[in-house]
């Protein structure tokens, strides 16, 4: 395998073992927040994030849009404002804001990609990140121009940096999808390469069983 082409889409110009950490960083303070990330189909991502050490939940969803649309059959119609997203509820002290991030931009999804992601099409599969506070908005921004500088993706990031309004869980059958059906075709061909992509590059930050 090509390691510069170990990104659907093969957009990266550099492997992800040579992705930059960001400069720009969430402190590690009390409490245990949250990140809010779309970058297509939730399952794979939710795949993707589950697997880190100090990773405390991941939570399928949607955000973006009204309450009244947070379902998945009015988000797959493409009539809703909402992303398929992940909530990631995590340990400060173990995993950074900023280390999502990296996983997130490296790994999880192409961010060069408009409103689709490999075979998913339209704004629900938008690369996204949701921000809970001034904070994160900063470190996702500076992350995001630190990429574009470093020239580590061949076009540019098309990552949408919104405020968080809400997330809405997806319903039951959505969660932990890649782990209760490994069988089926999508995720043995697109989440379970990134799964493994992960095991890779991140080594050290995989959780000990």
């Amino acid at each position: 395998m090509n390691e510069t082409c170990d990104v659907p889409g093969g957009s990266l110009t550099v492997p992800p073992s040579q992705f930059p950490d960001p400069e720009l960083d969430v402190p590690a303070g009390e409490g245990e927040p949250t990140a809010v990330l779309a970058g297509g189909c939730f399952w794979c991502v939710e795949a993707v994030f589950r697997q880190l050490d100090g990773i405390l939940d991941v939570t399928s969803g949607y955000s973006g849009g009204s309450a009244g649309t947070a379902d998945y059959e009015s988000v797959c119609s493409g009539a809703s404002n909402h992303a398929e997203a992940v909530s990631i509820h995590f340990d400060p002290g173990r995993i950074s804001y900023g280390k999502l991030l990296k996983v997130f931009f490296s790994v999880a999804h192409d961010p060069t990609q408009l409103n689709r992601q490999g075979p998913d099409h339209g704004r629900q599969y938008r690369s996204a990140i949701f921000y809970a506070d001034e904070q994160q908005k900063r470190v996702a921004e500076a992350y995001v121009a630190q990429l574009q500088a470093a020239g580590v993706f061949k076009a540019p990031i098309v990552t949408r940096i919104e405020p968080l309004a809400a997330f809405y869980d997806a319903e039951a059958y959505h969660q932990d999808y890649a782990a209760k059906h490994p069988a089926h075709p999508y995720i043995a061909f697109t989440a379970a390469p990134k799964v493994e992509k992960v095991r890779k590059y991140f080594v050290d930050q995989i959780a000990k069983k």
